[in-house]
């Protein structure tokens, strides 16, 4: 589901802004956070996309603490082209 939370942020230009689970919402009723990057120029309200991965229904009402955001400094190092990378132990396999 869809959570208007009726919050607004701004962040600097080289931050942005990750919504996560709280531990506790998460741990006991198995709401998620899906989603939930607010970069510096969105300037809009916050919303929440929560999934309910736990096996109960679960109410909550306004006020309640759904997420948090955590703030975090962006890396903007410029991208660098190469003719063939180093071989690593795993190599092209996927996981694992």
């Amino acid at each position: 589901m869809l959570v208007d939370t009726r919050i607004a942020i701004g962040l600097p230009r080289e931050i942005y802004g990750r919504l996560a689970a709280r531990s506790a919402i998460a741990s006991k009723h198995g709401m998620a956070v899906g989603g939930g990057v607010i970069h510096a120029d969105y300037t809009g309200e916050i919303k929440v996309i929560l999934r309910n991965q736990g096996n109960a229904s679960y109410a909550f009402k306004a006020g309640d603490r759904i997420t948090q955001v955590i703030v975090e400094k962006i890396q903007t190092q410029d991208a660098m082209e190469i003719d063939n990378r180093e071989d690593t132990k795993r190599g092209t396999r996927e996981f694992g």
